[in-house]
């Protein structure tokens, strides 16, 4: 599931395969996509950066051109050699960005578009993204302010409002309300400063620690088995305590919340 560590990632090994590089060819399935190439081809154009920015990712050409693609609940960008094989099938695929020397593909991507720098600084979705956890400018207090501001959610929730603190998915929210102590379903009302506090700096160093690769972990166990310590793991004894986990799905998209009932009061 991407999430905030994951583009962080993904932006990391496509900046290191594509920056520099000039762009020798460009397909994909998406039309509005299409449009914009057959207008003004991406072919003859440098790759100059990649980043992340929460969960989105940001490809920046020569000539004032960006594509900005976010991959949702389940695309990916993947890098190859020239001529290797796919790991997934061509239906799957939705971008091909070739370069001499590698070829970046997007698979099962939904949000794809070409910004110039005028309309990415004035994109409405990346103007409202509260601090990026993996930002080293991140700024915790507006963090705590923005979550603040969403008094009758619950803690859950507003961690996963991109509009308060950008980065955050399904797995962080859990895991990290679970290592700093504090119940996923209070109000924002009833968490005090310090809680919510506790909560965004954990979410941080926990997504910190995973912009490595690897494997998702929040735990500091050797077990492969026991890298998480909540998520996914409803009715099975909490691995601090014992107690059975406990779950529910809340929000608009029910998303799944999971938690100790003892170490999280």
């Amino acid at each position: 599931m991407p999430e905030g560590d994951t583009i962080f990632r993904a932006a990391r090994t496509l900046h290191a395969a594509l920056a520099g590089r000039v762009v020798t060819s460009f397909e994909t399935a998406l039309a509005t996509l299409d449009r914009v190439d057959q207008d003004t081809p991406l072919a003859g154009r440098t790759v100059e950066r990649v980043r992340s920015v929460g969960k989105h990712l940001l490809i920046e050409f020569s000539g004032d051109l960006v594509l900005r693609t976010h991959m949702r609940m389940s695309g990916s960008w993947h890098v190859y050699r020239p001529g290797e094989r796919w790991r997934r099938p061509r239906s799957a695929m939705r971008i091909v960005l070739a370069t001499d020397a590698y070829v970046a593909v997007a698979f099962d991507v939904p949000v794809a578009e070409f910004l110039t720098g005028r309309e990415l600084a004035r994109h409405r979705e990346l103007k409202a993204l509260g601090p990026d956890l993996l930002d080293t400018a991140f700024d915790a207090a507006a963090a705590l302010e923005r979550l603040r501001a969403r008094q009758d959610r619950s803690i859950a929730e507003a961690l996963l409002d991109q509009r308060a603190m950008a980065g955050v998915g399904n797995v962080f929210k859990s895991e990290a309300l679970f290592v700093a102590g504090v119940h996923p379903l209070r109000l924002v009302s009833a968490v005090s400063d310090e809680e919510l506090g506790r909560a965004i700096e954990t979410a941080r160093t926990l997504m910190r620690a995973n912009v490595f690769g690897g494997g998702r972990r929040t735990t500091r166990m050797m077990n492969p088995d026991a890298r998480l310590w909540v998520y996914g793991r409803t009715g099975r004894p909490c691995r601090r305590c014992g107690t059975a986990i406990e779950s529910r799905k809340e929000g608009e998209e029910a998303r799944a919340t999971y938690w100790c009932p003892r170490c999280q009061k």
